[in-house]
């Protein structure tokens, strides 16, 4: 478990080094409210499918299994999205298309279809948690930086008298709006990207292999 942490949160991050999953962030960074609720959904889905691929590896036959797949992941997102339009249809709303959208994300596919058809529900179940949670904090800071630079903003949940927005001074005058558009996104990314590959260690190659 702890291994599958660290995976996810660094060594492969599916975000800033694997670079799975961009549709989301292309949709939902620009709010840091609408990044923790779409990668919370993900990360969700992702568990519930992984575990069940997991689970099902023996009686599904190799061909049929991305349909199976397309089958738990499409239902989740529906009844997510079912959800949010029930209790929280202003969040569900700015999401918009991107939680069906989830059905064919490029990171639950490939953990479903390509490690929990290997492994045991406990270690996809584990697996789903450490990508789902890297996932998840990788959209949460990238979503931070763009509302701080793009909006000059701080979006959270409303509580009591707090209406949920907090300002910060002098950016929520005079933001730099190229980095709420869509090129700001690929901009914030590319940075962070950079970033995970520096902190990383330097991959061997078949020479240093060979010596050691």
């Amino acid at each position: 478990m702890i291994q599958a942490f660290r995976k996810g949160l660094a060594d492969e991050n599916p975000l800033c080094v694997r670079l799975l999953g961009l549709c989301p962030v292309l949709a939902v960074s620009a709010r840091l409210i609408d990044a923790f609720a779409m990668g919370l959904t993900l990360l969700a889905i992702l568990a519930i499918t992984n575990t069940a691929m997991s689970a099902l590896q023996t009686h599904v036959p190799g061909r049929f299994r991305v349909f199976v797949c397309t089958a738990i992941a499409g239902s989740c997102a529906s009844a997510a999205d079912l959800l949010m339009q029930a209790y929280m249809p202003g969040l569900s709303d700015r999401l918009g298309i991107f939680v069906p959208l989830l059905t064919v994300n490029s990171l639950i596919l490939d953990r479903a279809l390509g490690f929990a058809k290997d492994s045991t529900p406990g270690m996809s179940f584990g697996d789903a948690l450490g990508m789902g949670t890297g996932y998840l904090l990788a959209l949460l800071g990238i979503a931070l930086i763009r509302e701080i630079l793009g909006s000059g903003t701080i979006t959270l949940v409303p509580i009591g008298g707090f209406s949920g927005t907090i300002e910060v001074p002098g950016l929520s005058q005079s933001p730099i709006r190229l980095v709420s558009l869509s090129a700001g996104t690929f901009l914030v990314l590319g940075y962070a990207k950079a970033v995970f590959d520096m902190a990383r260690p330097p991959a061997k190659t078949n020479r240093e292999e060979d010596k050691a």
